[in-house]
């Protein structure tokens, strides 16, 4: 059912802020070192935090949206990013080879099952992950969903969300010689994997920052600082992943395979004002779940330190250990 959510006017308070008490890196077996943490109550209810981007990399805020004497919060920067080794190696970078990090931390630390928290990619993934191993999900709490499907790489890349923002989208296209303008994933991943660090450097803080000016509704088309190494790292691995389609199997993959998670408890939060993650597609995922609580935020955009969707995550986090 959706619920249409009254705007929040003070800003919610997250959990105070945690240190780890463990954390270690796990080698795949296959070139990829992957940084992964455990914070909050050992015995609590096992969650496991999945990023965004591809290419962002955990933050320590994210460990704090969910009640650290009641839950057992599992972080891990996804292959070639964050403190994961190689940075900004796409070897052996794929979809598939993420969802089996995934399931192989689960395995690690022992987890029978756990709930999976994710938002924009992380919500990708959550999705993917537990229709790989919808045994091993009891709840699913999904922020700004994307569906890796062509319509969506179009939308901001081929000028949709361009048409609310057309003074940032000339940035990002100009960027570009009008002969290539056509295609623009595969117009900036021929710079970003050009071998040629500055170029890389320089095409990666545009293509970031036409992403990050579009993330908060309270932004206004501001991308604020970010770093180039940073940049680099994160418009590298996310135009791998938009340049290959997301390696699924076809185009709307998440949506076909929506009945293998039917009887998985679900939530959705999803700003009305994402420019990068429109509507659309939080409310086409939730007419194809049966379990799904789909709850629309009004003014808010995409990221999760928007106040109502800080909110909503934090009210969903609560309610799933309520009845523990």
């Amino acid at each position: 059912m959706d619920k249409f959510l009254g705007q929040k006017t003070i800003a919610p308070a997250l959990f105070p802020p945690i240190d780890p008490f463990h954390s270690e890196m796990l080698d795949t077996g296959d070139g990829h070192q992957i940084y992964v943490e455990q914070c909050g109550n050992r015995h609590g209810r096992p969650v496991v935090v999945l990023h965004g981007g591809p290419g962002a990399g955990c933050s320590p805020s994210m460990r704090r949206f969910f009640d650290p004497t009641r839950y057992h919060i599992i972080l891990f920067d996804q292959r070639g990013c964050g403190r994961s080794r190689p940075t900004s190696s796409v070897e052996n970078n794929t979809t598939a080879y993420l969802v089996a990090d995934i399931e192989m931390i689960r395995a690690h630390l022992g987890i029978k099952d756990w709930a999976v928290f994710g938002g924009s990619w992380g919500a990708t993934l959550s999705l993917l992950y537990a229709q790989a191993h919808p045994d091993r999900v009891t709840h699913l709490v999904l922020r700004g969903v994307f569906a890796m499907t062509q319509s969506e790489l179009d939308w901001f890349y081929r000028g949709g969300a361009g048409h609310f923002w057309p003074e940032l989208w000339a940035k990002f296209e100009t960027a570009i010689p009008p002969e290539e303008r056509d295609d623009l994933i595969a117009a900036y991943h021929r710079r970003l994997f050009s071998g040629d660090m500055r170029q890389e450097m320089h095409f990666g803080k545009i293509w970031s920052d036409w992403e990050n000016a579009l993330a908060s509704f309270q932004a206004n088309g501001h991308s604020g600082y970010c770093p180039v190494d940073f940049a680099r790292t994160f418009a590298r691995i996310e135009n791998h992943y938009f340049f290959n389609a997301g390696f699924l199997d076809c185009d709307g993959q998440i949506f076909r395979d929506m009945p293998k998670i039917s009887h998985i408890p679900g939530f959705i939060v999803q700003g009305r004002q994402d420019m990068i993650c429109p509507p659309k597609t939080a409310h086409a995922i939730a007419k194809r779940w049966p379990g799904c609580d789909l709850r629309i935020v009004p003014f808010a955009g995409h990221a999760m330190s928007e106040p109502g969707i800080t909110q909503e995550l934090l009210n969903i986090t609560q309610s799933i250990v309520a009845t523990d």
